[in-house]
């Protein structure tokens, strides 16, 4: 029989990394602390997925504290240590402030040094269908009884503590709880919002689970690919990407939208690009081009084979998903059943068909750069993103230079020299420096990392890399 340890793990760097490679989602915008014990697992939350980061200040009965609790204000100031921006973290203590959360933390807290009765009311204001959270039960609580009202729980970690077993679990959301009160126009829905911007000369096409928005502009048409859950909860202005951006520069918008992670594999979204080719609907247009980022570069790059001749511009893309061809995938399980046969399947090969294909891709992301190798054409233009990982495209946003870089793309006048001027604004950028630390330290140069540590200390402060030199010294 295994002993139990006798103390808490200590929630390291390195154990909060571990806890979150058990969460099985591709995509977390949103960490939410409930009660600001897992500090350690906000910064690793962030640096897996780059998202927003909610400090939830509550107290012992699930109320929420009319002035901050004594964490707040060093927990904010660790987190801008860190390099996270001050507009990814977010102070929560009223209902108004609430947001739905991809990933929660609930560590010594509810289940465990509090009563878990507490707990329920706020995973009705937090969780969504596919929430995760990585949560304390001690031995007797009730618990099990209250979490399984709204999914499932498995063991992480457990010990000790003071004559009780404690378990760290992870809990799945199975359902959605009943909605927070808020006042939500009957217009709100994604159906009269995309016909109202498509107007009287464009058009909604829509199939429950795919969706086409049509806004006639100008003469160059830009053809997005977007997620219809993350326009409509996660964007204010419930609008596919980049709406606004391609609104000011005067073109028309192709935004096609899944509902659901479902890489665009599905018969009808191939015969409306079929249909729309046929019409002659791309041939009106003077330039256009093929836009998306991950799951939409996928289907940038493999649907520009129904307007042979257009550019593409795809940020970290997969090529496909079929295991018989990229066995080495191991992201996106919930696609890999699909079929990604045909005309409109193998994005490296069908891309051939395009103008101009520009992939943006880190090439120190093994499975990103796995994809991006698959793309052999002599249209092809690969621009390396080192060391800012598979959500290259907020990490260009908050450096400031992903709108230029973004419009010169789309104008077709971006050159690798002009990119890669852009891109050495990196060097500042706290992300990347702790990244090529690290990656320094990895090599086993400890003499190279320290004259990284010295170059980026010199120019300003980075929390990590200044405790790393330190301990290095001491």
């Amino acid at each position: 029989m295994t002993e139990i340890p006798q103390s808490r793990p200590e929630l390291t760097e390195t154990t909060a990394q571990a806890l979150l490679a058990a969460v099985d989602l591709d995509e977390v915008t949103r960490f939410a602390d409930l009660g600001g014990q897992a500090l350690a697992l906000a910064l690793a939350a962030y640096t897996r997925w780059d998202c927003d980061v909610l400090l939830v200040d509550v107290g012992p009965k699930g109320e929420f504290c009319t002035t901050p609790s004594a964490w707040v204000e060093g927990y904010r100031a660790a987190l801008l240590d860190e390099g996270i921006p001050a507009q990814k973290i977010h102070y929560i203590a009223a209902q108004k402030d609430v947001h739905r959360a991809d990933v929660l933390a609930n560590l010594a807290g509810y289940g465990d040094a509090q009563n878990i009765k507490h707990l329920g009311p706020l995973l009705e204001l937090f969780l969504h269908e596919t929430s995760r959270m990585i949560s304390d039960i001690r031995k007797g609580s009730g618990s099990y009884g209250l979490l399984n009202r709204y999914g499932a729980c498995a063991a992480l970690d457990d010990w000790e503590e003071a004559g009780k077993r404690v378990t760290r679990v992870l809990f799945r959301s199975s359902h959605a709880p009943a909605e927070v009160e808020v006042e939500i126009e009957d217009n709100s829905t994604w159906a009269i919002i995309a016909a109202r911007l498509a107007g009287a000369d464009g058009f909604l096409r829509d199939n429950g689970m795919h969706s086409f928005l049509h806004v006639p502009r100008g003469d160059t048409l830009v053809v997005t690919f977007d997620n219809l859950d993350v326009a409509m909860t996660k964007r204010e202005d419930r609008r596919p990407w980049g709406y606004a951006f391609i609104e000011k520069q005067g073109w028309s918008m192709l935004g096609v939208m899944a509902n659901g992670w479902t890489w665009y594999r599905d018969p009808w979204v191939w015969q409306q690009f079929d249909q729309l080719a046929a019409s002659g609907f791309f041939a009106r247009y003077k330039r256009v081009v093929f836009y998306g980022a991950s799951m939409g570069g996928y289907a940038a790059c493999a649907f520009v084979a129904a307007c042979p001749g257009a550019d593409v511009v795809a940020i970290s893309p997969q090529t496909t998903l079929d295991k018989s061809i990229v066995p080495w995938e191991t992201r996106y399980k919930v696609a890999w059943g699909s079929d990604f046969s045909g005309k409109y399947g193998d994005a490296a090969q069908v891309s051939a068909a395009a103008g101009r294909v520009t992939l943006l891709y880190d090439p120190y992301e093994a499975l990103d750069s796995g994809h991006a190798e698959r793309f052999t054409g002599a249209n092809v233009v690969k621009l390396r993103t080192p060391l800012l990982g598979h959500r290259l495209g907020s990490s260009l946003q908050q450096m400031g230079i992903l709108g230029p870089i973004t419009l010169a793309a789309l104008n077709g006048t971006l050159t690798e020299g002009e990119f890669y001027h852009k891109l050495r604004a990196r060097r500042s950028f706290g992300r990347y420096q702790k990244e090529l630390f690290k990656r320094v330290i990895d090599r086993g140069r400890p003499d190279l990392a320290r004259r990284v540590g010295r170059w980026v200390l010199t120019r300003g402060d980075n929390r990590y890399i200044r405790k790393a030199m330190a301990a290095m010294e001491g």
